[in-house]
């Protein structure tokens, strides 16, 4: 395969987080008969510059970490080999920090693949916001493998769940939400949402208050309107629909529950502009029961 080839790529650091979004990674990889790429940032250079290392320190530094880098390459690669022997893996251990190595990886890659946490090379990877930062500047769906109970208990069943808005990046979530339900053979199931008064103007606000009836059917009508179309390109998909009156992030965290995958476009129609990650794909990526798809919007031509 050549290097601009798509592919499936995966951040690694040693972490269990990060096991199981090798283990993940691996899985979408066979799949699709794709190539898989495990990098691992070293950020040496961020270790000791400016702290005064020079020497045998310096150096010392340099292998130990480089040796870290190396064992968390090397275990990623067993573990994804054990799960296709077949599977065609590259890696790279650069030595950048790990969130514009991410989104530069992210350009010729069909999905970044991170882990719910991190050590090491992607330290603090949601409290500092490094899987946020990656997913609201990436080139590609971002997965942000998480499991149930915020553990590393990854579902392998249930079905494939995706936020509905009516926002053009919505539409591209639900194009990868209909491909991932049918090449895993389970149902989807459409949420929107329709009542986010969090980000809704005044007008729209007052509506929500005094015309609750006509507006839900304005809302049924939209959903039926966004799935139409898909529904006759995968017929084999069988679609269930939750239609809300609640705040998205709180219907779709309830969906994750008992989902296998939730997909979400990086900001909807009720975003403040300029935000590149939305309120609702910020708190799935912290806080959701299954691995979460970020999708981005393609670049305008």
């Amino acid at each position: 395969m050549s290097a601009t080839e798509p592919r499936i790529t995966v951040g690694v650091d040693g972490s269990a987080g990060s096991t199981a979004a090798v283990a993940w990674a691996a899985n979408i990889a066979s799949r699709r008969h794709l190539q898989l790429k495990i990098v691992h940032g070293l950020q040496i250079a961020g270790l000791y510059y400016g702290g005064g290392m020079t020497g045998i320190g310096a150096a010392t530094l340099f292998e130990a970490v480089q040796a870290d880098g190396e064992r968390a390459i090397a275990d990623a690669r067993a573990l994804a080999a054990s799960v296709d022997k077949d599977l065609v893996i590259v890696t790279d251990l650069p030595n950048d920090p790990p969130v514009p190595m991410l989104i530069d990886e992210s350009r010729n890659a069909r999905m970044l693949v991170v882990g719910r946490t991190g050590t090491g090379g992607f330290a603090d990877m949601l409290v500092g916001g490094t899987a946020a930062s990656v997913a609201a500047h990436a080139h590609c769906p971002v997965a942000v493998v998480r499991g149930r109970h915020d553990s590393t208990d990854v579902p392998e069943s249930g079905p494939v769940v995706v936020g509905v808005d009516g926002s053009p990046n919505s539409e591209q979530a639900l194009a990868v939400a209909f491909e991932e339900a049918s090449l895993r053979g389970v149902p989807l199931v459409a949420v929107h949402a329709w009542s986010d008064i969090t980000y809704e103007d005044t007008r729209a606000t007052a509506r929500i208050l005094t015309q609750p009836e006509t507006l839900e059917e304005g809302e049924q009508r939209l959903l039926t309107e966004r799935l139409a179309g898909w529904q006759e390109k995968y017929p084999d998909v069988e679609i269930g629909r939750n239609l809300v009156r609640d705040r998205p992030r709180h219907v779709l965290l309830e969906e994750s529950e008992t989902a296998q995958l939730i997909v979400v476009g990086s900001r909807g129609r009720g975003g403040f502009t300029g935000m590149l990650l939305g309120s609702t794909s910020q708190a799935l990526v912290q806080h959701a029961g299954c691995p979460v798809l970020v999708v981005r919007p393609e670049p305008t031509k």
